[in-house]
């Protein structure tokens, strides 16, 4: 193991991750010049038309320095708040963080997110500025913002190019110097894996991509997955080259797949424990459990409703198999008068809604309706309290009712600052500070998760000319005064178009939060 770095790249969304995991597999000969093509780990064709990384991918390397021969595995990963829960999972997986930030942009909101995420994680984080062959572009202020923002010399943030490859094979050698091995917690010959993705393969099953933490793992062995309480014959590991590649074995400290065999998407669930065959005598097999990940939590509601030639099965199917490269997905059944069976889905935000709609087009060939964007409202109704997640099941009355908040910051450079901050005319936020990031002002506050799926994204980049950036995530709850709008076609209720709103929206009047619980 002393000779594996597992290592991550973070960064805002169109920082550069995927140009420079391009030109580390150039440095390392992973793929050979003549195969390569840009967003190279980038396998949807979602991901290189939008130029942006939906999913997470990892990748081995193998590289010399000082005459000894390493293994590298990086996971490259999305930028977008949207999928940051992608970002979680990758982080649990290895030891260390490449954060890089464009030398054009500077430092923004979701650099700061992933930064506490890594941290948290316990990853060494290694500081790189990208993009230092733009003309006219000068990095030292971005070195120096990112510098303090890691609290280390200037000296070691370093200057890479993700197009030309200057810089590159420098902070290659510094992962490796500095990210630590991978260390095995377990004396006991118990094989433990951690899966943190999984994909769906015609022939091979269900391929979980796992985290070795102890022990080893090889075919036709005999293994347990603790959540589900299932076992399967591994019909395969492997490495990702990037291609999935079969190996011999898998040990501890390395990152790869294991071939289940199994067709039900049900029985792998990321973040779920692995034990190999030398664990069949143990009792309590709980007690070798991995802490997993924390469920991804969705922040808003979408029927799908199946249309054209496709029927209710097909979608059904279609998502069941998604949910397999998208742990963020919430599915349950559900059904309208006028549109017949359909699957309520819980997403992440506005582009995780996108991304997942064209999957289904794509990827499955599924044509289908829509209904508008909803959020979860807690509601007590005469001492009993149920969760609503549809609008039209909104009660008439009721004694109280809660909607879920957020946390939210927004960088935004000195110039702009009124300008964002008149956007409290047209969504409501409680401010809480303002401080120096760098050259820019980093906005904290609340606000209603209902008001970010009202075209807040876009307001934002308006009033900013682009140049503002926000991350999120919940925080809770708090009391607020809303109401169903129905509304009626030739005198009927139609299900589909109702909302929920606030009295204010239709009075005007200011309304008290209450209570934050």
């Amino acid at each position: 193991m002393q000779n594996i770095r597992n290592f991550v790249i973070i960064a805002h969304i169109d920082h550069g991750k995927s140009t420079l995991a391009d030109r580390l597999l150039e440095v390392t000969k992973t793929v050979e010049t003549r195969r390569m093509r840009a967003q190279y780990l980038d396998q949807l064709d979602l991901e290189r038309e939008r130029g942006i990384t939906i999913k997470m991918t990892p990748v081995r390397m193998s590289y010399t320095l000082h005459d000894t021969r390493y293994t590298l595995n990086l996971i490259d990963t999305p930028g977008h708040s949207d999928f940051s829960y992608e970002v979680s999972r990758a982080l649990n997986a290895v030891e260390g963080a490449i954060l890089l930030v464009d030398a054009t942009k500077g430092i923004q909101a979701q650099t700061l997110s992933n930064l506490r995420n890594a941290q948290k994680a316990g990853l060494k984080i290694v500081g790189a500025v990208n993009k230092i062959d733009v003309k006219g572009v000068h990095p030292e202020k971005t070195i120096l913002a990112l510098a303090e923002l890691l609290n280390t010399d200037p000296e070691s943030i370093f200057k890479v190019s993700g197009k030309t490859g200057e810089g590159v094979e420098d902070l290659l050698k510094e992962v490796i110097r500095v990210v630590p091995a991978p260390k095995s917690e377990l004396k006991t010959g118990i094989g433990r894996a951690l899966i943190f993705d999984s994909l769906y393969d015609e022939h091979k099953g269900i391929l979980a991509y796992v985290r070795i933490i102890d022990g080893e793992f090889s075919a036709q062995e005999l293994t347990d997955l603790i959540a589900t309480k299932t076992q399967c014959r591994i019909k395969e590991v492997g490495s990702f080259m990037p291609q999935i590649q079969p190996v011999q074995k898998l040990s501890a400290g390395e990152i790869g797949y294991i071939a289940t065999g199994f067709k039900e998407p049900s029985l792998v669930r990321i973040g779920d424990t692995v034990l190999n065959s030398g664990s069949s005598e143990i009792k309590n097999k709980y007690e070798y459990a991995l802490p997993g990940y924390r469920d991804a939590t969705p922040t808003v509601f979408i029927s799908f409703y199946p249309d054209g030639n496709t029927k209710f099965e097909d979608l059904e199917r279609a998502f069941s198999k998604l949910r397999l490269t998208d742990a963020a997905l919430f599915l349950e059944p559900d059904a309208n008068e006028a549109l017949g069976r359909g699957m309520k889905v819980g997403l992440l935000g506005q582009l995780h809604f996108e991304i997942t709609s064209a999957r289904l087009s794509r990827e499955f060939g599924l044509e289908f309706l829509t209904s508008f964007p909803s959020i979860a409202y807690k509601v007590k109704v005469d001492g009993v309290t149920k969760i609503i997640k549809e609008p039209h099941a909104f009660p008439d009355k009721a004694d109280e009712i809660w909607e879920p908040m957020i946390d939210i910051e927004i960088l935004v450079p000195q110039t702009y600052l009124q300008k964002v901050l008149s956007i409290q005319s047209t969504y409501v936020i409680d401010i809480a500070e303002i401080h120096n990031v760098g050259d820019n002002l980093l906005i904290t506050g609340k606000m209603p998760l209902a008001e970010l799926i009202r075209d807040f994204d876009d307001q934002l980049k308006s009033v900013s000319a682009g140049y503002a950036s926000f991350s999120y995530e919940l925080s809770g709850e708090k009391k607020t005064d809303a109401e169903r709008l129905d509304i009626l076609v030739m005198e009927e209720v139609v299900p589909a178009l109702t909302r929920i709103v606030r009295k204010s929206d239709v009075t005007g009047d200011h309304i008290n939060y209450g209570q934050e619980k």
